[in-house]
């Protein structure tokens, strides 16, 4: 597994043409902009101004394009945010002004550490699903790589060494990132590396399922969460596995405007 510091280092020019490609997106909350909206669209909870939308956009792209580390990102970005009010807490504006009305979090060194790592893992993996699509003639089979370690979700410890064509369902569902804060990757396989390897080739046809899961209480809004059941070579059991609500979608499949790559 490649760890962020790593990728950053190496910034593959897909990555960046994904990321400035994107529009803009402004939304209150998280799931106003989801799935394949977030293929099309940079949007980042709260940021209700076009300004400080831009700001830090602005700055993941510098990331990107410069290999910055975390802490640069945020030496950088902190300042602008602060000048503009959008950092600490702050009344939410949803509600009439009064002795009640809930504090929302605006930018912070956590939301930074966030946005920082969603968008570039997000634009790292685009970046890596176009290059494996210009390479399918002579790789034409991918294979889920998660990290395995204390920190790895069961769901994408089942996931971890599964085979499929590259055309195949399943990673219009389970490309990574599969969820906040999800470390695994692809690698591509020519004929000969499955050979070699003794691996299994998959077919998800109809073994896919698109459950409703809640995404808002206040608003009862539901969203599909792609399910497909796996057997865990390790534990010797079926495992359900989801992305994290949100996460149902592979991030290099559209490009800004909503045509298929």
């Amino acid at each position: 597994m490649l760890e962020l510091a790593v990728i950053m280092k190496l910034p593959p020019e897909e990555a960046i043409k994904y990321l400035t490609a994107k529009g803009y997106k402004i939304s209150f909350d998280w799931h106003e902009v989801l799935q394949g909206a977030h293929r099309n669209a940079f949007t980042v909870a709260k940021a209700m101004r076009g300004d400080v939308l831009k700001d830090i956009r602005d700055a993941v792209e510098l990331a990107l394009s410069e290999g910055q580390t975390l802490n640069e990102f945020r030496t950088q970005l902190t300042p602008k945010l602060k000048a503009k009010g959008w950092w600490g807490k702050v009344p939410d504006p949803n509600f009439e002004p009064g002795l009640n009305v809930p504090m929302i979090q605006l930018g912070s060194p956590r939301r930074l550490k966030t946005i920082y790592r969603t968008n570039l893992q997000t634009s790292y993996m685009a970046g890596r699903w176009s290059t494996q699509v210009e390479g399918q003639a002579d790789r034409p089979f991918l294979q889920y790589i998660a990290v395995l370690d204390s920190r790895t979700r069961v769901a994408h410890q089942a996931l971890d060494g599964k085979v499929y064509p590259i055309g195949d369902p399943f990673w219009k569902d389970f490309y990574p990132p599969n969820g906040w804060g999800c470390r695994c990757r692809v690698r591509a396989l020519s004929e000969e590396n499955v050979a070699a390897r003794g691996l299994v080739v998959g077919d998800s046809a109809g073994q896919i399922i698109h459950q409703d899961k809640l995404i808002s209480e206040s608003t009862g809004e539901m969203i599909p969460v792609s399910k497909i059941d796996l057997l865990d070579p390790r534990s010797g059991k079926q495992v359900s596995v989801a992305p994290d609500i949100g996460w149902s979608y592979n991030p290099g499949t559209t490009d800004w405007q909503g045509n298929k790559l």
